[in-house]
């Protein structure tokens, strides 16, 4: 008997503010800037891509571009990215 999946979507579960920031710290605890993007683009996705577009001030076509698999978005769009999720980020010490 052949074993059935079904397809994970990590979007599917960020369906609080508290799940969207554990997951937004998670992604900077890597350090790895293309996770981040991809991070912030499945968190984009919860929220509906079209409205964290509009609220950031940008076209849902380029949002999607800038947070892709290929993508290598400017600070500047994660800032607006991450304001638009309704997110602020912060510095702290390395410990």
């Amino acid at each position: 008997m052949p074993l059935e999946t079904t397809p994970y979507d990590s979007a599917e579960y960020l369906d609080t503010v508290e799940a969207v920031v554990a997951y937004i710290d998670e992604a900077f605890q890597t350090g790895d800037a293309g996770f981040i993007a991809h991070a912030l683009g499945v968190a984009a996705r919860a929220r509906g891509m079209t409205q964290i577009a509009k609220a950031a001030g940008l076209s849902r076509e380029s949002l999607y571009r800038a947070l892709g698999d290929n993508g290598n978005p400017e600070f500047s769009t994660v800032l607006r990215v991450a304001k638009a999720l309704g997110l602020r980020l912060a510095v702290e010490a390395a410990e």
